[in-house]
């Protein structure tokens, strides 16, 4: 029985819930207020020294941390991670790109509205985000013009770490009109029978 730590409204933390439940594992759920400084606690602090969410507990008490990195962890051996090297370098290549070119703008733009109620002081780091934020949707929307998933025909947990926080940007103040092949593969995404929601 694995524990996570973490926030239902993360994106980060949604990334592990859904790879649970797309899984069928079994988990127990430890919520974690960032807002409380509860990641910054002596308890917590002793699981992941980082102070962030999400971590995967085992049942040896090891602690995983890294949503992505879990990620792999979590689907190592199922058909949500591809063994052939090459389709294996271009989920590891999209999971970089959300982590450098993706979430700091989404996920960030996404925080200071939906958490902290878009503060004066942050507006101007806000609209820096949305402009490189829509850079990567570019990105994304090329890749999913060509293929239905983002590593070809099959999803997997490329798709997983980049939809957790795509499909609530609009939280973040992004349009998705303009992207009719994200759109779409939102609701492809969406449409497995395992799925659950970020609040579900």
């Amino acid at each position: 029985m694995y524990k996570v730590y973490g926030d239902y409204r993360s994106g980060n933390c949604y990334k592990v819930k859904l790879m649970l439940h797309l899984l069928g594992a079994a988990y127990v759920w430890v919520p974690i207020d960032i807002l409380r400084g509860d990641t910054q606690k002596e308890a917590f602090l002793a699981k992941n020294p980082n102070g962030k969410i999400p971590v995967l507990e085992l049942d040896d008490g090891t602690c995983l941390w890294e949503s992505n990195a879990i990620l792999n962890f979590l689907a190592d051996g199922s058909e949500f991670l591809p063994s052939e090297p090459r389709l294996r370098t271009q989920v590891l290549q999209w999971q970089f790109f959300e982590q450098y070119s993706h979430e700091p703008y989404v996920a960030v733009a996404r925080f200071i509205q939906l958490y902290q109620g878009l503060p004066e002081e942050r507006r101007e780091e806000y609209h820096a985000c949305h402009v490189r934020g829509h850079k990567a949707l570019k990105v994304m929307e090329k890749q999913l013009q060509r293929t239905p998933y983002l590593v070809g025909e099959h999803y997997s947990i490329a798709d997983i770490a980049l939809y957790a926080y795509t499909h609530v940007a609009d939280e973040g103040g992004f349009d998705l009109s303009d992207y009719p092949a994200i759109r779409a593969w939102l609701e492809r995404v969406a449409s497995h029978p395992r799925h659950v929601t970020m609040l579900g």
